[in-house]
């Protein structure tokens, strides 16, 4: 089993004990969509630890376009539910890019490739996506690339 894995569940078990209903419910949420992925497909396997956090940046991003849509209609309280339950699926991610970080690490990508212009998108953004590393989404990767291209 991952060590993702079981450290959720450890997290899960401590955060009952204590009696934080906002992290227990996140957490089984997690767990459960963890596995979920591990008995899709045609048989059941232990995922690693990439691919658990593959599934918490899944959730985390649902968390965060359910606030969006919250906060756009109105609802805020479920809006800032929704904005907590992704701050404690966040805290199992890697710390993300920042732009200062990411501007340079595609600038780098750009010049090293040789690209000039938005024909070459496709393979810078397939050097930066492997260099990123799951640190920063790929719609602010995208809009970077786009930016320096343009």
């Amino acid at each position: 089993m991952s060590e993702l894995k079981d450290r959720l569940r450890t997290d899960l078990t401590t955060a009952m004990k204590g009696r934080d209903e906002l992290t227990t419910a996140t957490l089984r949420m997690v767990l459960s969509a963890v596995t979920a992925e591990e008995v899709s497909g045609k048989e059941a396997r232990q995922l690693s630890d990439e691919e658990v956090q593959a599934v918490l940046r899944r959730e985390a991003k649902k968390r965060r376009e359910a606030a969006e849509a919250f906060a756009g209609a109105g609802r805020a309280e479920q809006a800032e539910r929704e904005r907590a339950e992704e701050g404690v699926v966040a805290a199992y991610l890697p710390a993300q890019l920042t732009d200062a970080d990411l501007t340079a690490l595609v600038a780098d990508v750009v010049t090293t490739t040789g690209a000039t212009g938005m024909k070459d998108m496709g393979k810078v953004m397939g050097a930066v996506t492997g260099r990123v590393a799951g640190r920063a989404e790929g719609g602010r990767v995208a809009a970077e690339v786009r930016r320096q291209l343009g």
